[in-house]
């Protein structure tokens, strides 16, 4: 299984300390060796570092693990391949533009007999089912609000509409961010947690390394950390029910949507056709 990281903040934040933990998971603590990558929305812009080398072999990911980037969304992706050689093209997560934005996406999981018609506007340049899955999101949605990012609501139900449809072919944890929020679907295994004062001190389960972080942060700051598991041993991660679409915002869950399989995926889209707040647990 891959592992997936993501971020969101209500004030942009560096992901040292996150990182660490993720990063020896590819080869070191885990079996990922299969290539990494890394991706930071700042303003308009994005920073991506990808590397087919194992995370803890890798001179990028030290470089990333200690230049203090701040980003309002981060997106991170250690790989075990089952499509696609190894090779950056196949590397997570992965850029392209939409309305004017950067999007980026990395999806752990496996998608059998998935083949969309593609038109041309989105391509992969590898041969992953992710970066298929991926284009095929892009397109849908071009298509579909032709004039233009539509209310996030809207955008909402589409990309739950889209989750469904995909993840019927199999299982399909992702994330993805547009720079002003960040999506995690979960299909089998995804948790969160929301970090925000009275900070407290965390401690990694995969590197001996505790931070203060009442210490490093000040009492407006709100973070929300998704991973595929949870990358501390000393705190309270939420597990993502699987079929569930979350949208984040501003360091919490803002939307919750459901995503299982279904015959009848209007149904299911009807379910939550109108977004469900939802209170963090602190």
């Amino acid at each position: 299984m891959c592992q997936l990281l993501g971020m969101n903040c209500n004030t942009p934040t560096d992901i040292c300390f996150s990182f660490a933990g993720f990063q020896a998971r590819g080869g070191l603590t885990d079996i990922h060796r299969d290539g990494w990558g890394i991706a930071f929305f700042e303003g308009a812009g994005c920073r991506l570092f990808l590397d087919p080398k194992a995370s803890v072999d890798s001179p990028v990911a030290e470089l990333v693990r200690n230049y203090p980037i701040r980003s309002l969304n981060v997106i991170a992706h250690i790989r075990k391949a089952t499509q696609g050689q190894l090779a950056l093209e196949n590397t997570h997560p992965f850029q392209r533009e939409l309305w004017g934005r950067y999007w980026i996406f990395a999806h752990n999981g496996n998608l059998s007999d998935f083949r969309p018609t593609l038109d041309g506007t989105y391509l992969p340049v590898g041969n992953t089912d992710s970066e298929l899955a991926f284009c095929h999101i892009l397109q849908s949605l071009r298509r579909r609000f032709r004039s233009g990012q539509p209310e996030p609501d809207v955008l909402d139900r589409e990309l739950q509409r889209l989750a469904i449809e995909i993840g019927s072919h199999g299982s399909f944890n992702f994330l993805l961010s547009n720079g002003a929020c960040l999506y995690a679907n979960c299909s089998t295994r995804l948790a969160y947690i929301v970090r925000e004062a009275p900070f407290s001190v965390a401690h990694l389960a995969d590197q001996d390394v505790t931070v203060d972080f009442s210490k490093v942060t000040t009492p407006n700051d709100r973070v929300a950390v998704v991973v595929t598991t949870p990358l501390t041993d000393n705190e309270a991660w939420q597990p993502i029910a699987p079929g569930t679409l979350l949208r984040f915002s501003d360091g919490k869950p803002a939307g919750s949507f459901v995503t299982r399989a279904s015959p009848n995926l209007a149904s299911d889209c009807a379910e939550t056709s109108t977004m469900t707040e939802i209170r963090n647990n602190g």
